[in-house]
């Protein structure tokens, strides 16, 4: 049986310099890829955006800059663990969303809970799930 983790965190969408609005967007993590948060971005006019990317880039995003390419994550200030920007890539366009620390880390801690940092296996191995077919698999 898989474990997951759900949060709902308010984040600051920068659309430019002088414009901002607040969006809803919902964290998951599963127990059963447990290198991987997902977060669901639902902007006002379009349909829900999922974007997957490494639990640990989260978490190392928060005290200092992390990521290479379509996902990066880094504090707001080098002093203070306050905020957090996750910029978003696909090509020329980009997304820049400003988050309060404070609950990706209660999100992460509640993640580590599940499955430490450290500690990830996959759960389902090709010769466990192949092994378990064949254990359940009728006589005949």
């Amino acid at each position: 049986m898989n474990d997951t983790v759900q949060a709902e965190v308010i984040m600051s969408f920068l659309v430019s310099e002088e414009l901002a609005f607040r969006i809803p967007v919902e964290l998951d993590f599963d127990s059963a890829d447990p290198y991987a948060v997902r977060l669901t971005f639902d902007l006002p006019g379009d349909a829900p955006v999922t974007w997957v990317f490494g639990r640990e880039l989260l978490l190392d995003g928060l005290s200092r800059p992390a990521g290479e390419g379509d996902v990066r994550v880094e504090p707001t200030s080098p002093e203070h663990l306050s905020d957090v920007y996750i910029s978003l890539q696909v090509g020329a366009e980009r997304a820049l969303f400003r988050a309060s620390a404070p609950p990706l880390i209660a999100f992460l801690d509640r993640t580590d809970r599940i499955v430490p940092l450290g500690k990830e296996e996959v759960c389902d191995t090709l010769e466990a799930a192949l092994d378990r077919i064949l254990t359940e698999a009728p006589a005949g």
